[in-house]
């Protein structure tokens, strides 16, 4: 069974847009688990542009599903990693000005140093997961690293999908399938919407986990946000 984890930094971004409290990040939290999420995901940057280090440690006592917080390893981050001990870190390469993330690590340049840092939160007892394209090679690299996932950055597969969802998938499903071979376990994130999730779980059926939060927000504008996790989990569970 595929997870889905709801990634909660857009609740975040509404209620940093005017001040005060609202919305209410730790309730959001708090719904989306009640209406089925089965994980929560946080990525706070250094600006604090959207989720604060302060909601890290805010909503900590409240997930009872599983808690995934995704950055970049600088020191601060790590600190913060280490008190919170959640479920999973997953380590993205993000630059202090990307609006999102745009791209995997390049594993073999940063081996060294992601090999420190997966090896202190694995001594954490905090599982691990790398952010990577689909070239082999980044992810045979991932795997020296001694990471327990890799997360596939999966924009490119949402961009061409609806030109040609057979090509869109192709280098998705050489990658995932070269990361069970050499053992890593595999999560998916980065623009996976409605129309283009089931697509990708029903050909990569031993995903892990999904972590969606920009398209899972906006489509809660319309529909709700207990219809719409019901709706995205409908998408994990088709055949």
């Amino acid at each position: 069974m595929t997870r889905l984890s709801v990634n909660i930094n857009k609740i975040a971004t509404l209620r940093n847009a005017r001040g005060g409290n609202v919305p209410d990040v730790r309730l959001a939290a708090i719904k989306c688990q009640t209406f089925g999420a089965e994980g929560i995901t946080v990525h706070p940057r250094p600006d604090e542009r959207h989720i604060r280090y302060s909601d890290v440690y805010d909503i900590r006592d409240i997930i009872n599903t599983e808690f995934n917080i995704e950055g970049n390893p600088e020191k601060g981050f790590i600190n913060l990693v280490y008190d919170v001990l959640p479920d999973q870190v997953t380590l993205v390469p993000d630059s202090h000005d990307a609006i999102t993330s745009n791209a995997g690590w390049d594993t073999r340049r940063n081996l060294s140093f992601l090999t420190d840092v997966v090896s202190g939160f694995r001594e954490k007892g905090i599982r691990t997961s790398i952010f990577t394209g689909t070239d082999i090679t980044m992810i045979e690299y991932a795997s020296r690293t001694g990471t327990d996932r890799i997360e596939l950055y999966t924009e490119p597969y949402a961009a061409m999908y609806g030109r040609d969802k057979y090509a869109a998938l192709e280098p998705f499903l050489r990658a995932a399938e070269a990361a069970r071979q050499l053992g890593l376990g595999l999560n998916a994130g980065h623009d996976l919407d409605l129309q283009n999730l089931a697509w990708l779980h029903k050909n990569i059926p031993w995903l892990l986990e999904v972590s969606i939060g920009h398209a899972l927000i906006a489509d809660a504008i319309y529909y709700g946000l207990e219809n719409t996790i019901q709706m995205y989990l409908r998408e994990l569970r088709r055949d």
